[in-house]
């Protein structure tokens, strides 16, 4: 251990799930410990500790000779101030990197070793290489049911967890899940007001965008406060029966926080991981009750249908092990769902609906109304089959806008007007080259195409749509519209597109039988 202690420093760098601890390569502790870059330390103050990776640096002017400086989340996490003294040492490996290193070489691993593992990762205790080396193992060497219902307990047992007993008294606590990859398809939003507006209670905690154009909560945020602390959380679904809000605040599932931090830019999404990180949090927020999407298409994470029923007799027997009543609902994913691309552009789309509109999606209508009537059917008081027809009525009627806007009031409500909605300034045409039909889309390309346009960072960014599967094209006709705020974004954005065409033509014969009756869902 250092003995002389050194001054806690706030280096404001984000280093994203993962806790870095500075060094001046003067530092005594440097020099009498042996301390190398990337070695694993431990920081200690007022009895409190983190573990963090050391990074090394010579510029005093980021972290003195006799200072020690934290990233912004380690600095968060230890929870002192700056200018507190910390002592620093070399941490002990965690308990659990044998059960790694089994999993590593293809073992099956038990209750016991996966509840360590997930374990030392809630308390920040793996390093990123650590990190993915488990997601690369469970990826590689597929996980048996068993070891994903114990990973998926595991989850659960890092995090705390919401009651809503109390609220419901014996009723269900309903939520509605898609496991993602389709750009748009911003159901969550309708189907949550809709439902609330039935008298169930749908507290809906939704994520942030890691490599997608547009979380449910960066949407969201546009028409109101997410970031929520849990007391006034649950005092706005006690008051409205409902709430769409970011799920970061609320300590649900850590551990999955911090394994999608790695996932997502390996680009690797198990049915293993998907099925522990999606049933971990709902039940973590206290679901009893869940409807989840399975988008099915050519450029979805699901490519084809015996790979969806794979899935969902995955995630209908952990969730029955576990208590939580599922229906798994197979969709179309071959293209997006509703007009845009990108909070701006998704938020109108939602409001669109709400409002009855004629120019409303009515693509993103009619799947939010499938997905609603199917947790309303939940209601041990209605009919099955007959959801849809309760829950268009709720639409239809108002109540659903009614809903919205309470929740909207209850959250904080921030101005945004649907009718004339905040697109970023710079925009270029993507325009057929031929006469054609249209009879594929990239969704991928699509999602790339709208990041790289900034979205959902850089405000009224992302793509509108001006063409679905099916639709015949003339040479020189718009296809889409990306919109940016940055001429780098605008030019990053052409490239991929120029590079990367989404857009298929041929001609009525290459379209799938369902397209040409009317694009039905799978």
């Amino acid at each position: 251990m250092s003995l002389t202690p050194l001054t806690l420093r706030r280096v404001g760098i984000d280093t994203f799930r993962e806790h870095v601890a500075y060094l001046h390569r003067d530092c005594t502790a440097v020099r009498a410990e042996g301390f190398q870059a990337l070695a694993k330390v431990e920081v200690r103050g007022n009895g409190d500790a983190v573990h963090a990776v050391l990074n090394v640096v010579d510029d005093a002017a980021l972290v003195g000779p006799t200072e020690l400086g934290l990233s912004e989340e380690a600095f968060t996490r230890l929870d002192l101030p700056a200018g507190h003294a910390v002592t620093v040492q070399q941490a002990e490996p965690p308990a659990s990197i044998a059960a790694l290193r089994r999993k590593i070489a293809g073992e099956r691993l038990s209750r016991e070793e996966l509840h360590a593992i997930v374990g030392d990762i809630a308390r920040m205790r793996y390093t990123k290489v650590e990190l993915a080396a488990f997601v690369v193992a469970t990826h590689q060497f597929e996980m048996d049911r068993d070891e994903v219902l114990h990973l998926t307990e595991a989850m659960i047992a890092a995090g705390r967890r919401l009651d809503w007993r109390q609220e419901v008294r014996g009723g269900p606590v309903v939520d509605k899940h898609c496991i993602g990859g389709i750009p748009g398809n911003r159901t969550s939003m309708l189907v949550v007001p809709i439902v609330a507006a039935h008298g169930m209670l749908i507290p809906k905690t939704s994520s942030r965008a890691i490599t997608s154009p547009a979380g449910t909560a960066d949407t969201m945020e546009l028409l109101a406060e997410v970031e929520l602390p849990l007391s006034r959380l649950a005092a706005i679904v006690r008051e409205t029966g409902a709430c769409l809000a970011w799920g970061g605040t609320a300590d649900l599932s850590p551990a999955d926080d911090v394994l999608i931090a790695v996932e997502r830019p390996l680009a690797i999404d198990s049915p293993a991981q998907m099925v522990a990180s999606i049933l971990s949090k709902k039940i973590a927020a206290g679901s009893t009750h869940l409807v989840l999407d399975i988008p099915v298409g050519p450029s979805a994470k699901v490519r084809g249908m015996p790979e969806a029923q794979r899935l969902k007799k995955l995630f209908e027997h952990v969730a029955a092990r576990l208590q939580l009543q599922i229906d798994v609902v197979i969709t179309d994913g071959r293209q997006p769902i509703g007009r845009g691309i990108g909070p701006v552009l998704e938020a109108r789309d939602v409001m669109q609906v709400l409002e009855n509109h004629p120019d409303a999606p009515a693509d993103l209508r009619q799947k939010a109304l499938r997905l609603a009537g199917r947790v309303i059917e939940f209601d041990p008081d209605v009919r099955g089959g007959t959801g849809f027809a309760i829950a268009r009525d709720i639409l239809d009627s108002g109540r659903a806008l009614a809903r919205m806007n309470r929740i909207i009031d209850a959250q904080g409500r921030r101005p945004f007007d649907w009718r004339t909605p905040p697109v970023a300034p710079l925009s270029f045409e993507v325009t057929a080259a031929h006469d054609g039909v249209l009879v594929g889309v990239d969704n991928l390309a699509l999602a790339r195409i709208a990041q790289l346009a900034g979205a959902p960072k850089a405000a009224g960014a992302g793509i509108d749509l001006l063409c679905r599967l099916g639709d015949t094209v003339r040479a020189g006709q718009a296809l889409m519209r990306v919109h940016a705020r940055f001429e780098a974004d605008l030019e990053f954005a052409r490239r991929k597109a120029l590079a990367d065409p989404a857009w298929r033509l041929g001609t009525r014969d290459e379209l799938p039988r369902d397209v040409v009756a009317g694009l039905s869902e799978a």
